[in-house]
């Protein structure tokens, strides 16, 4: 029977199509189990690609960038620190005044020809200014007026019952200060002077036109080596032109105030006819 149906085209044709749609089949089963190797390709190579290493390498591109710009921030930062710390300095206090001032008074010692016929000991008064460049250094005005008591041989030559005289002092010197402690300085001073010196006797029994002697010629009112006939020489009047100089203490007895104690030699001279005196004066400086 079998037979009969092998004979048969159509079953032939049937079974054939079985047999392809049975192979078919296994095969779209076998496709289904395999991987896709286009599939699979992504998956074997993502372990295997340094995706975490390839940004790394510029890293140290981006880091440099910084490291040139270090001195700059550095310098800056300095500078801030610089200024910050400036307003912080302390400044140290100036240890001088600009300007000071003294006034004082004292006596005076005579010396030379005008010792002959001045006595020693008339009063003084003294009043300065100092402009002062340094702690050390500077330049003072002094206005002085001295007595000049005249002597009783001087008032027997001039033949006078009395006389005043006194002589107007101008200095301009520079000072050097000495610091010795906060407390104790010296100073020293030297420099040219104007000296105006005058006097006036009561009265005399001199004769005019007669010789002068020694006092008229310090007193400057003889002319041509006599009394003028005027009766001018009671009165004498003269400019001299000289100097002088001098050294001196100091202690501070407030913050701003100094005792001081100085003593000079002075000397003038005009028409062969000197000025010499020593005053030694005490006062207050500030």
């Amino acid at each position: 029977m079998i037979r009969k149906f092998a004979t048969v085209p159509g079953f032939a044709i049937a079974l054939t199509a079985m047999f392809w749609m049975i192979l078919a089949g296994a095969t779209a089963v076998s496709a289904q189990q395999t991987p896709d190797p286009q599939t699979t390709a992504p998956q074997t190579t993502a372990p295997q690609a340094p995706a975490p290493q390839t940004p790394a390498q510029p890293a140290p591109a981006q880091q440099q960038p910084p490291a040139a710009q270090a001195p700059d921030s550095s310098q800056s930062s300095s500078q801030e620190v610089s200024d910050e710390e400036l307003p912080r300095r302390k400044v140290k206090p100036r240890e001088y005044k600009n300007w000071s001032f003294n006034v004082g008074g004292g006596g005076s010692l005579t010396d030379g020809t005008t010792a002959t016929y001045v006595r020693g000991g008339g009063p003084i008064g003294a009043a300065g200014v100092a402009r002062n460049y340094s702690k050390y250094f500077g330049f003072r005005l002094d206005f002085q007026w001295d007595d000049l008591p005249l002597r009783t041989s001087s008032l027997q030559l001039a033949q006078a019952p009395s006389a005043t005289s006194h002589v107007y002092t101008f200095n301009l010197d520079p000072i050097i200060n000495i610091p010795a402690t906060k407390v104790w300085s010296g100073y020293i001073v030297f420099g040219p002077g104007f000296f105006h010196r005058s006097g006036s006797l009561e009265s005399s029994g001199a004769v005019p036109g007669q010789a002068c002697n020694g006092f008229w010629d310090w007193w400057g009112s003889c002319f041509n080596g006599h009394i003028p006939l005027n009766n001018h020489f009671l009165k004498a009047n003269q400019n001299e032109f000289g100097y002088n100089l001098g050294a001196g203490i100091a202690r501070k007895i407030r913050p701003n105030i100094e005792l001081y104690g100085e003593v000079r030699y002075m000397h003038g001279k005009a028409n062969n006819t000197t000025t010499d005196f020593r005053p030694i004066t005490i006062g207050l400086r500030w």
